[in-house]
């Protein structure tokens, strides 16, 4: 699973991590197999965010099987921090969380619309009420069509969910 630095003239290149660190890159080091030389970005935001010190206590602790998704998800967080410093991973969750709120109320109104549609069509292609004996059935009263279908989001200011 251990990947090793590209030979240059008989000379192995450094990891990453110890490229950015200027220091020898050893055998056995725990940056190597992570942060491979091709992708020094990957190391220089997990190190400008968490530390290498850090970083390498972390990947020391950890068995060799969880190691590779420590380092993904470091990788991730510190990419997130360097684009929104203040909020990180926590901003791009709640900005998904938003979108998705806005797309289940959109889905919610396109149902309901479907369902009208469904209804109107319904009643338009409905035969002539029943006739029996000079008696005539009235027709089910579709009251559907009568009927706006409005939700609204009980916050206590009576906020329709279609303002988006």
């Amino acid at each position: 699973m251990r990947q090793k630095g590209h030979m240059h003239g008989g000379a192995a290149s450094p990891c990453a991590g110890c490229k950015i660190l200027r220091r020898k890159c050893v055998k056995d080091c725990v940056f190597a197999p992570y942060f491979p030389a091709k992708e020094p970005y990957k190391f220089a935001n997990v190190h400008k965010i968490f530390g290498a010190s850090n970083v390498k206590k972390m990947l020391q602790v950890l068995s060799e099987n969880h190691r590779s998704d420590a380092v993904n998800s470091l990788v991730y967080e510190a990419n997130a921090r360097v684009q929104d410093p203040v909020y990180g991973c926590v901003g791009t969750i709640s900005s998904l969380h938003s979108q998705l709120e806005t797309l289940q109320t959109q889905l919610a109104f396109a149902h309901a619309e479907l369902v009208h549609m469904k209804t109107l069509h319904h009643v338009d292609t409905k035969s002539p009420p029943y006739m029996a004996s000079g008696i005539t059935f009235p027709e089910n009263k579709d009251f559907y069509s009568d009927v706006d279908v409005a939700f609204l989001y009980d916050n206590g200011a009576g906020e329709s969910l279609w303002s988006c």
